[in-house]
């Protein structure tokens, strides 16, 4: 069962905002689902996705090389309401075969062109219980950007059959790490094609696995300038042999040395230190049971900078330091959100 820790941070911008999740077991699965599409005929290698139409690299965190279909930016609008001053669109993008992203994107009316914060939370973050929340347009309006967020691969809203429902983030991890960097990609690659965001300013806020994806996207895509991490996963072998999040029935096929070689190209350990020049900010709560120490210790030295990395005691902690719009105004300076720039075309 989820134990889900959930902190509120009460103030007159950001009122309330998961800041992190701690689970002792991936969610509870209903009997599998019966089928109704038909998987594909063609068996895949490991590193390409057997979802889709157009088989995708799942060992390289670089768009270019994954086998994407790089032109597949358009959108089908579901939705549009205006909120407090605001517009929050949701849009259904599709590059693969039975796995649409549902991205949101809120922004303030009759505003210029501005940077992009993208937030991208734990998997066990339900998307369409989030970002539907009114307070997003107060985010948005005070700090100067637009908000965008969406659902990780592998998390519960973006399993569709044929695919089991046992599986889950961390069971399918590589697959879940490298499609959700993808995935970002594609999505700032349509944010491009709209005219009212500025995509060469765009933030990434990042929590536990979404955390690991923050740091993967921004290394390979130079149009991320600042990441704000909050218990980022990363050094796969410490955090697979120790994480409260893995069921114990569970570890030993996660520390095997076949599903560990197939994750060490996607360690955030790894992409950390080429981070350099990017504004950073990683966020640990030393009693947070998802990472476990010797993985939060491997990723603080890997971050660029020592003062990049904040330690708390406990979620308590770190609410009470960071006070009333603590995540959202430390990112609009990172990313000059007053300074924007005229659209090109109003959306």
């Amino acid at each position: 069962m989820f134990r889900t820790r959930i902190a509120l941070f009460v103030g007159v911008t950001f009122a309330a905002t998961i800041l992190t999740a701690q689970t002792a077991a991936p969610p509870q699965q209903p009997a599998l689902a019966t089928p109704f599409l038909e998987s594909p005929t063609q068996t895949a290698p490991q590193s390409l996705s057997k979802q889709t139409s157009t088989y995708e690299d799942w060992t390289t965190i670089d768009l270019a090389k994954s086998g994407l279909p790089l032109d597949s930016t358009g959108s089908v609008p579901l939705s549009k309401a205006d909120v407090q001053g605001c517009t929050r669109e949701l849009h259904r993008l599709t590059w693969r075969l039975n796995d649409p992203v549902d991205l949101y994107v809120i922004r303030p009316r009759g505003q210029q062109k501005m940077p992009v914060v993208l937030f991208l939370y734990d998997y066990t973050v339900e998307a369409a219980a989030t970002f539907p929340q009114d307070r997003w347009c107060d985010v948005a309006t005070r700090n100067g950007f637009a908000v965008a967020g969406f659902a990780s691969a592998l998390s519960l809203e973006r399993i569709r059959p044929p695919r089991p429902l046992r599986e889950w983030f961390v069971s399918e991890l590589q697959e879940a790490l490298a499609t959700s960097t993808h995935d970002v990609q594609m999505v700032l690659n349509y944010m491009e094609t709209r005219g009212d965001l500025d995509v060469q300013h765009v933030g990434l806020v990042g929590q536990g696995s979404g955390g690991a994806t923050a740091i993967l996207a921004a290394a390979a895509d130079p149009r991320i300038r600042a990441l704000d991490l909050m218990d980022p996963w990363g050094d796969w072998p410490d955090w697979l042999k120790g994480s409260k999040q893995i069921p114990e029935n569970e570890r030993a096929d996660y520390l095997k040395p076949e599903f560990l070689q197939r994750v060490s190209g996607l360690d955030p350990v790894v992409y950390l230190p080429q981070l350099k020049g990017k504004a950073i900010r990683i966020q640990q709560v030393l009693s947070d049971p998802v990472t476990p120490d010797a993985a939060k210790d491997k990723i603080a030295k890997a971050a660029p900078a020592p003062d990049e990395v904040m330690h708390y005691p406990d979620i308590a902690a770190e609410a009470k330091a960071l006070g009333s719009n603590g995540i959202v105004k430390w990112m609009g300076a990172q990313l000059g959100s007053g300074n924007t720039v005229e659209a090109e075309s109003a959306h």
